[in-house]
């Protein structure tokens, strides 16, 4: 049966704020239904527009943040769990710039910190589920990713030990989910121990190809790595459940290529852009996902150096509609096809016809 991409929709992560109409749930869904979105994905660790405990607990809370959003003419994607996520699995090396992802309580103790984020996975996989949600956007956290270039040169099973236990702390959240009914969508990221399709696969293996283990596809993090992210939906699209739609350019010189020299975000070879200002190709990404009968939505994640994120996002509501594909229901070409029996198959073949 042919399927519609639903969008666009847009992640509230970049646009929360201390300042009107970004500083509540109402008036922030109330701004992105007035620039044409139909959907809004939430920051599940913003209290300013979004508590995760309160969702998790009461049904009546879940039904009124549904229906302020349904009022200003938009609907809930899916909760965006990065933060929690980065927290469940952070190389020591790390621990004091992921600190500020946790609450005061838990900084200055990694064990603390990890018990918080597990909990706040399932508190997000209870919370989808009285939304009615059937995807959750999240990272994995890392334990290799300092190891990520060989040299000096990694001792043997290193890396192995390290995705070993990040698949044991990532299956009981995964099971939690399975329970709600709801997908953990990773986005596949550098700086996350999954941050390509190998690295994917490694980690499913793992957790025994765990149902619930799925990719929030994002290309801009492809492109910046010079990977193919069009066959990569080829291989994975029975994973991809989620669908962040993020702009990028990698423009390599003499002097940097795909690690960027160290240099700030508008100096570096490889950097986002905003939707239509980079070089992803999102028509063919959108044939593709159609192609495959993917039935989630479209959200623009805003990331840029250079351009005004509400101009991003009036922008990005607009390129988004444009290319969602609205899918046939019947071939092309039905106009010149007729009807058809046994008999007039095997003459068109030049078979003899069979004996009744």
């Amino acid at each position: 049966m042919a399927t519609n991409i639903k969008g666009p929709g847009i992640y509230l992560a970049q646009f929360a704020s201390d300042t009107a109409p970004f500083d509540s749930w109402a008036s922030i869904t109330k701004w992105a239904g007035g620039l044409g979105f139909k959907g809004v994905q939430i920051p599940s660790w913003d209290k300013r527009i979004f508590d995760m405990d309160k969702a998790a607990a009461s049904q009546t809370y879940c039904d009124e943040i549904a229906g302020v959003a349904r009022e200003n003419g938009v609907a809930i994607t899916e909760l965006g769990t990065h933060l929690q996520g980065q927290l469940v699995a952070v190389h020591p090396a790390y621990d004091e710039a992921f600190d500020g992802f946790a609450p005061e309580a838990v900084r200055r103790n990694p064990t603390a910190r990890q018990a918080w984020a597990v909990e706040q996975m399932k508190l997000s996989a209870r919370a989808s589920q009285r939304l009615g949600l059937k995807s959750n956007v999240s990272f994995p956290g890392a334990l290799a990713w300092p190891f990520l270039y060989p040299w000096p040169q990694r001792p043997a099973g290193l890396i192995e030990a390290a995705f070993d236990e990040l698949a044991k702390r990532w299956t009981p959240i995964f099971n939690a989910f399975e329970d709600a009914d709801c997908n953990v969508c990773f986005e596949l990221h550098p700086g996350e121990d999954l941050f390509d399709g190998t690295t994917f696969e490694m980690f499913l293996e793992r957790v025994n190809n765990h149902p619930r283990c799925c990719i929030n596809y994002d290309p801009s993090h492809f492109l910046l790595q010079q990977l193919d992210y069009l066959e990569f939906i080829d291989i994975y699209h029975e994973r991809i459940k989620a669908l962040h739609i993020k702009d990028a350019e990698f423009r390599p010189t003499g002097r940097q290529g795909v690690y960027s020299g160290y240099q700030p975000w508008v100096q570096r070879a490889g950097r986002f852009r905003s939707l239509g200002d980079g070089q992803v190709d999102f028509g063919a990404i959108f044939s593709k996902m159609a192609q495959y009968n993917y039935d989630s939505w479209a959200v623009l994640e805003w990331e840029c150096c250079l351009k005004h994120p509400e101009a991003g996002a009036a922008e990005g509501a607009e390129f988004i509609r444009r290319h969602i594909i609205r899918v046939t229901e019947k071939a092309f070409d039905d106009f010149a096809g007729g009807d058809t029996d046994p008999a007039q198959l095997r003459r068109m073949l030049g078979l003899q016809e069979t004996a009744k």
